[in-house]
């Protein structure tokens, strides 16, 4: 690493779109925001800036962590993705608080969310340059390795000086609070470090950053609802305050439970299969020739007894369903891009005329998913092999044999943005942001750009500006049109046509900049811009 960092390497097309977001938001959040929750935002992006850029200085002359081959680290991206995603959607629901449609508690808990994806972003990061101080020799240290950690020092001390001032508390409620918060950063520790090596060279730092956070904020949710459901039967604790409290909706619950059984699901399932591979004598001809089959019998019992049976106990654990949630009913309600295309057929009219049915599809799709690559990874027999050779058909250059991310990253770009709008929405084209950046707006980008493109925004890079231009033209004329059709339903449109046309091009000029997977990251980069 050069002991000099050049201004041209920080400022390359990625960082340089992923700071102009940042900008815009902090120009979007009233004062009081501001001073509280973004100048910490802007201190950990500067922070990430940094160490992204000795991160991949350092791995460019050695190897450091198993990552995906052609994709930059991603860490700028990957830790500021989801606290910017929050901090947008905490300036949303000020805006209804204000007009006395969202309730104090929500806010309260939607700010405990932020400081959790804020302590994992900052967690995360003192953990790779740590790293990266063990493995680089001292002589080769930068010092943008040293203002990355200075900038996270100031980023900590103003979040906790925040946390402490928030409301009234005594000292073991803010010391819960604050192992609270830090501790979703310790998991994500953890997980990405699994993560990256269980799957390696199937995800960048930024993308696994993205994952892990997400999952650990999903199941931080899970874990609280579980401990104060126990507070209230067993005794009155005065550490669950109203910070950590919101209401769920039945759909929601039956969402979370699903998929966080199947994630969860695999790790009896190694164990039990460990044990019974070393009981179980697999010299003979005979015991390797039905091993494949009982391995399908415990997959399936066990498969059974989790989403059939423990999954539906914590349900109504946590929320009275007054029907087993497996029978609650709902009201009534080129090839790879044409998939985009179909989405969007699919999920529009859905959207509009029946938002919780789509909700739960979308959530019932996902569970769907995650089966399936847990009996392509395990290789089940009689479908895993089946099943693995029908996904490799659509896979890229980002899928590998160990975890293939297309599908998943698809669904949920256009998924998350629903779920993210329930409850107060006062942008009716935020719920959209999945299904418009990528069933127009990379659908476009990558057709025009295939067939017509010639002008490259870089010389290594097969982004063109033409597609670029085709995906930002596309995505405004379908928001016009979508406008004009939800208008014939009674919203109003508040937002004004220059943030729009804003918030398209940054989106625009992300996709044709990163590296990382825009499948997850642009929809939830538009839907923060839409939110503001």
């Amino acid at each position: 690493m050069s002991t000099t960092t050049s201004s041209s390497s920080f400022l390359n097309g990625e960082r340089a779109v992923v700071l102009f977001f940042i900008a815009h938001i902090l120009f979007s959040l009233p004062f009081s925001l501001l001073l509280s929750h973004g100048v910490p935002l802007s201190l950990l992006a500067l922070a990430a800036s940094f160490i992204e850029i000795s991160y991949d200085a350092a791995a460019s002359s050695s190897s450091l962590f198993r990552t995906r081959r052609g994709a930059s680290s991603g860490i700028l991206l990957g830790a500021v993705t989801l606290p910017a995603l929050l901090l947008s959607k905490l300036t949303q629901l000020s805006r209804g608080f204000s007009l006395a449609q969202v309730s104090l508690q929500e806010i309260h808990y939607m700010t405990l969310q932020y400081w959790a994806t804020s302590a994992t972003s900052f967690v995360v990061l003192v953990f790779l340059s740590l790293f990266l101080l063990h493995r680089t020799p001292l002589s080769r240290k930068d010092w943008g390795l040293g203002f990355g950690l200075c900038f996270l020092f100031l980023q900590a001390s103003l979040c906790f000086l925040a946390l402490a001032s928030t409301s009234s508390q005594s000292g073991l409620q803010l010391t819960f609070k604050l192992s609270w918060v830090l501790g979703h950063g310790l998991a994500a520790v953890m997980l990405i470090q699994h993560f990256l090596g269980t799957f390696p060279s199937c995800a960048s730092i930024g993308e696994a950053l993205l994952v892990t956070a997400g999952i650990v904020l999903y199941f931080g949710d899970m874990l609280l609802l579980t401990v104060m459901r126990l507070c209230g039967l067993l005794m009155s604790s005065d550490l669950v305050t109203a910070e950590f409290e919101t209401s769920r909706s039945e759909i929601g619950i039956i969402i979370q439970g699903l998929l966080l059984g199947l994630l969860l699901y695999p790790i009896p399932f190694k164990y039990i299969l460990r044990v019974w591979e070393w009981s179980t004598n697999t010299a003979s001809a005979e015991s390797r020739r039905y091993s494949e089959i009982r391995r399908s019998v415990i997959f399936i019992s066990l498969f059974v007894l989790v989403m059939v049976g423990i999954v539906p106990l914590w349900m109504q654990f946590v929320h009275e369903f007054h029907l087993h949630p497996i029978l609650c009913r709902v009201e009534r309600i080129l090839l790879r891009k044409y998939y985009h295309l179909l989405a969007v057929l699919m999920f529009v009219p859905a959207l509009i005329l029946q938002p919780e049915f789509l909700d739960l599809g979308f959530g019932a799709a996902l569970a769907v998913f995650l089966t399936l690559e847990i009996i392509r990874i395990w290789r089940i027999w009689p479908l895993g092999q089946p099943i693995h050779q029908f996904m490799n058909a659509f896979t890229d250059h980002r899928d590998s044999d160990f975890l293939i991310v297309s599908h998943f990253s698809l669904l949920l770009g256009c998924a998350l943005p629903i779920w993210l709008s329930s409850g107060y929405n006062d942008r009716p084209l935020a719920p959209f942001a999945g299904i418009l950046s990528l069933g127009i707006g990379d659908t476009m980008a990558s057709l025009i750009g295939h067939k017509y493109g010639v002008l490259r925004w870089s010389k290594t890079g097969k982004k063109t500006i033409e597609g670029t231009a085709a995906g930002i033209t596309s995505v405004l004329a379908s928001c016009w049109l979508l406008l004009l059709l939800l208008a014939s339903s009674g919203y109003i449109f508040t937002q004004h046509w220059f943030s729009l046309l804003l918030s398209v091009t940054v989106s625009g000029l992300l996709e044709a900049y990163t590296a990382q997977l825009d499948n997850a990251f642009i929809p939830l980069f538009f839907y923060s811009l839409l939110c503001l």
